[in-house]
């Protein structure tokens, strides 16, 4: 009997110990499993660790958390249709009859007068016919002046042919007989505009007499080769940049602009872009797309549209009353759609929109907002999220306690 009672105290010391080592070893491999598991980049303990030079700073960016309202949308929505910029700020460029004549143009003058015996037409009868001279046709030079006889040096650069032929009438009315004169450009060498970039045939060519406005110019130049929401037109006329979608200038009249001489078109393919993070479908478990970065698929991509495009809000994780949109404003606009701004400085505002989705009214609100290339998209997680992850790390290490301790009981 003493012997049974020896024995089992000899197991139940062995189990103690057991739970003890189990313990002891299990502590021992959390401590060690940043060492032992596998790692595809440096933990923060090791970059922390390496640093010859550690400057960390916890100093943080100041930004506005603004839920968006139907007034805010309005203003934010009118900010991103004009975020690049409107050609009708460039002015009307030339319209038809006012096209100037340039340095390098070809032209011809022709003089009329009212009787024989003037400047030009000779008094003896049938020495001649008709009662006009033709100039020869003569090249603008670099002063942008030609010259035409008894009326000496003109400048007619930046000058109309009609303009020039008053010049010239004014100049020999004196001396001829009630003259008329015609200025014509045979050949336009000065007036041309280059169209290049993303468009089929790139050239350079001259303004018609008529006038051309950027669309014409466009499709002389072959026209876009990329979609009109994917295209940006920027037009260099003396030291001024405008830029501006093409689509947009298509929708909107006022932008067709009439060309000037020296203007330059460029045309360029910028895919605008949008980011989707947070509680939405893993990537890759929406149609095949393997990334949390999207395009536009048109000239206004609104967010529910967006939202969809990545597959909507995860059931099982999203928060749906914490819906955010991240991108900068500028301080007028924020104040224009009732935001009380004097809190921060600066002209331009990093911003965060919040969206309740759980609500109908938010459903509507982001049907209605307008992306711009480059936003961020976040769904925050629901707050029960939390829990069920520090449950699942720590259900692991219990159970294997719980092992450990029933091998050893």
């Amino acid at each position: 009997m003493s012997e049974l009672i020896t024995i089992g105290s000899s197991v139940q010391a062995l189990g103690r110990r057991t739970r003890t080592y189990a313990v002891s070893s299990l502590a021992l491999l959390l401590s060690a499993c940043a060492g032992v598991t596998p790692q595809d980049t440096p933990n923060i303990q090791s970059v922390q660790a390496n640093a010859q030079l550690s400057v960390l700073s916890d100093e943080r960016v100041n930004y506005a958390l603004v839920s968006l309202t139907p007034e805010l949308l309005r203003s934010t929505n009118g900010a991103t249709a004009s975020s690049l910029g409107s050609m009708s700020s460039l002015g009307g460029g030339k319209r038809s009859g006012d096209v100037t004549i340039g340095i390098g143009d070809i032209v011809t003058v022709t003089v009329f007068e009212a009787a024989a015996g003037g400047l030009f037409i000779p008094r003896e009868a049938g020495s001649r016919a008709g009662n006009f001279v033709d100039i020869p046709r003569q090249q603008v030079d670099q002063s942008g002046s030609i010259v035409v006889p008894y009326a000496g040096t003109i400048r007619v650069s930046g000058l109309t042919a009609r303009e020039v032929a008053a010049v010239i009438r004014e100049r020999i009315k004196d001396r001829a007989i009630d003259p008329q004169a015609v200025v014509s450009v045979v050949e336009q060498r000065g007036n041309q505009i280059s169209v290049l970039g993303d468009v089929s045939a790139p050239l350079r060519f001259a303004i018609d007499p008529g006038g051309i406005r950027l669309l014409g110019a466009v499709a002389r130049a072959g026209g876009a080769r990329s979609p009109s929401y994917e295209t940006v037109v920027t037009v260099k006329r003396g030291s001024r940049l405008v830029r501006q979608m093409l689509s947009d200038i298509i929708k909107r009249p006022a932008d067709d602009i009439f060309m000037a001489p020296g203007d330059v078109i460029y045309l360029s393919k910028e895919p605008r872009f949008f980011l989707v993070f947070g509680s939405t479908p893993s990537p890759g478990s929406i149609g095949g797309s393997n990334n949390r970065r999207f395009s536009f698929e048109n000239d206004r991509m609104m967010l529910a549209e967006a939202l969809a495009k990545a597959g909507g809000l995860d059931g099982s994780r999203a928060n749906s009353k914490a819906v955010y949109v991240l991108r900068a404003e500028s301080r007028r606009m924020l104040e224009r759609g009732g935001v009380d701004m004097s809190s921060l400085i600066g002209e331009t505002i990093p911003t965060v929109y919040s969206l309740d989705f759980s609500k109908p009214d938010g459903l509507f609100l982001a049907n209605s907002f307008q992306l711009r290339d480059k936003d961020v998209i976040f769904v925050s997680e629901a707050p029960s999220i939390e829990v069920i992850k520090l449950l699942n790390v720590v259900s692991p290490i219990t159970s294997s306690a719980a092992n450990i301790d029933g091998i050893g009981r």
